[in-house]
């Protein structure tokens, strides 16, 4: 008899108004604390980052007329658990289209947990050149950092325990906006 596997339960931390707020607050942020503008880029790391960095500099030029830079890091080759046990995993473009020297840059991502994918895109971003300032806007903190890296900006702080995921679902990626935290699902 094959064992059925458990549907993890689900809460909804954030709905779409909520997610639209929180980032209009990251712009703000990111904006008050990184001044002349015009030095100003954002990057974000696919896939939940990259589309949240796109939003930020839409919701940016409304509000400013100023078009930010916008750079897509795909990390994957930077982690330094690509190569244990994992399945292969799939790897996107990174795209950079300014010259990063000398920029403040707004590194953005969905979810921040260990922060190891942070390092990661720190030291992808380095491959590109030497920024002014790097900076760290996250919607949702989630706790439990393994390594020494605190976001700048921050859209919601919710601890979770270890057996939790949080995900972050995007319209861009044919999902309705939400971010829910789940247990993990048992074999």
């Amino acid at each position: 008899m094959a064992a059925s596997k458990r549907k993890p339960k689900e809460q909804i931390l954030l709905d779409a108004r909520e997610i639209t707020k929180l980032i209009g607050r990251l712009c703000d942020d990111a904006l008050k604390h990184n001044q002349p503008w015009e030095n100003l880029a954002l990057v974000g790391i696919r896939t939940g980052g990259a589309y949240l960095a796109e939003r930020m500099q839409k919701r940016i030029k409304t509000r400013t007329g100023l078009k930010l830079p916008l750079g897509q890091l795909d990390i994957t080759m930077y982690r330094d658990d690509i190569y244990h046990g994992n399945e292969m995993p799939q790897i996107r473009p990174t795209h950079i289209p300014f010259d990063i020297n000398h920029k403040m840059v707004v590194l953005v991502d969905d979810v921040l947990f260990t922060g190891r994918t942070i390092r990661a895109a720190m030291e992808q971003l380095f491959d590109f050149g030497r920024p002014k300032t790097i900076r760290l806007a996250v919607l949702v903190d989630r706790g439990s950092r393994e390594l020494p890296v605190q976001p700048d900006y921050v859209g919601l702080y919710h601890e979770t325990g270890v057996g939790q995921v949080v995900k972050v679902f995007l319209k861009e990626e044919g999902e309705e906006d939400r971010v829910v935290v789940r247990e993990k699902e048992t074999p």
